[in-house]
C-alpha cells in the first residue's frame, strides 16, 4: 500500500518530548557507564508476533535525535505485513544512542503497530462488503495525529480528526439544544459550506425525524443488526450511514452486511493491544 508519511515537523515535537521524558536531569546513566563511549553496533528491530507496521518514522527519529549519525535500514516499511522473526530495519552507530533511545523508539513502534493490526483485522474482516473501517476521536491525549496515522496504516480512514473539522451532534447536543430541528438548524447558520453535518441518532423512530432534516450522514449507534439493516433501507442513500457501538472484528461483517458506508470503532486507538517488537543485538 502506498501510505504518505507524516511530515517531520509533526512527530518531532512528540519524539523530542519522550526522548526528554526518558533522559530526566542526568541522561542514560547505565548507558554512560558501560558502554565505552566510541562502541559501535548493529542492531535489528524484529517482529516477535504477526502483524501491520506501523510507527517507524518516529521509531527511527528518536534513535537520530539522541546521534544524528545513526544508520536505519529499513526492510518492511508501515503498511507492510511481517511474521515472526521478520526484520522490520536494522539500525547501526554509536551503540550508546542506540541504546538510549532503544525504548522511547520501541514504545511508539510497538503501540502504533499494535493499532495499524488491530485496525487490519477489521479491515480484513470486512472486505467484500462497502463499508469503511474508521478510527473516533478516542485517542491518548497527545498522539491522535499518530495514532490515526496507525489506522490508515492498518487499512483503516479516519473520522473527525477534532472538534473543527466537522460538526456531529449527539444526544446531549439536541438535549440542550431543545430538539433535534434547533439543533440542526443552528449547527447550519453557523458554519460554512464546506463543513459536514452529522447526527447521532439510536432508534429508527429518531432516526426518520433527522431524515426530514437532510443531514449529511447519520450515527447509528448502538443498533441492533435489523436495526441497523432497516435504518440503511430508510436512508436509501440520502445520507452517510455509519454503524457504532461495541464493534469486534467478530461481529463487524454482520455489521457491514447491513449495508452501512462507515463502521466506527473506538477501541482500534484507545485498547488495542500493542504488537511486540524487539530490538536485538547482531554479533559483528
Amino acid at each position: 500500500m502506498s501510505l504518505p508519511p507524516l511530515p517531520a515537523i509533526m512527530i518531532e515535537p512528540l519524539v523530542r518530548a519522550a526522548l526528554l521524558e526518558d533522559l530526566g536531569r542526568a541522561g542514560d546513566l547505565t548507558s554512560d557507564a558501560v558502554i565505552p563511549k566510541d562502541s559501535h553496533a548493529t542492531t535489528v528491530l524484529s517482529a516477535r508476533q504477526a502483524g501491520t507496521v506501523a510507527g517507524l518514522d518516529l521509531a527511527m527519529l528518536a534513535f537520530q535525535l539522541i546521534d544524528q549519525n545513526v544508520d536505519i535500514d529499513v526492510h518492511r516499511a508501515d503498511g507492510s505485513e511481517v511474521v515472526p522473526g521478520e526484520v522490520i530495519a536494522v539500525v547501526s552507530g554509536s551503540a550508546r544512542a542506540i541504546l538510549t533511545a532503544e525504548r522511547t523508539a520501541l514504545n511508539f513502534l510497538c503501540h502504533l503497530s499494535g493499532i495499524a493490526t488491530a485496525t487490519a483485522s477489521v479491515v480484513s474482516a470486512v472486505r467484500g462488503h462497502k463499508a469503511k473501517v474508521v478510527c473516533t476521536r478516542k485517542t491518548t491525549p497527545g498522539l491522535r495525529t499518530v495514532e490515526k496515522y496507525a489506522v490508515r496504516a492498518g487499512g483503516g480512514s479516519n473520522h473527525r480528526f477534532g472538534l473543527d473539522d466537522a460538526i456531529l451532534i449527539k444526544d446531549n447536543h439536541i438535549a440542550v439544544a431543545g430538539g433535534v430541528r434547533a439543533a440542526i438548524e443552528r449547527a447550519r447558520g453557523n458554519v460554512g459550506h464546506l463543513v459536514k453535518i452529522e447526527v447521532e441518532v439510536d432508534t429508527l423512530a429518531q432516526l426518520d425525524d433527522v431524515l426530514a432534516l437532510a443531514p449529511d450522514a447519520v450515527l447509528l449507534d448502538n443498533m441492533s443488526v435489523d436495526d441497523l439493516r432497516k435504518a440503511v433501507a430508510m436512508v436509501a442513500g440520502r445520507a452517510i450511514t455509519e454503524a457504532s457501538g461495541g464493534i469486534t472484528a467478530a461481529t463487524a461483517p454482520v455489521f457491514a452486511a447491513t449495508g452501512v458506508d462507515l463502521i466506527s470503532i473506538g477501541w482500534l486507538t484507545h485498547s488495542a493491544p500493542i504488537l511486540d517488537i524487539g530490538l536485538d543485538y547482531r554479533e559483528p
